[in-house]
């Protein structure tokens, strides 16, 4: 489950990345980072090891 949540939010970000500097898609590329934030820091707060 750690390293699905860890992959999802590294396709996120890549996804905002190729969002923010490819495409102009407003408001989703700032959601989808949002998105990757919270399942990092979801990730961490559990406070499972890795």
């Amino acid at each position: 489950m750690s390293s699905l949540l860890y992959f999802i939010a590294f396709i996120l970000v890549i996804g905002w990345l190729l969002g923010f500097f490819v495409y102009s898609v407003g408001g989703l590329i700032h959601i989808l980072l949002v998105l990757a934030v919270i399942a990092i820091l979801f990730r961490l707060i559990s406070g499972r090891p890795v």
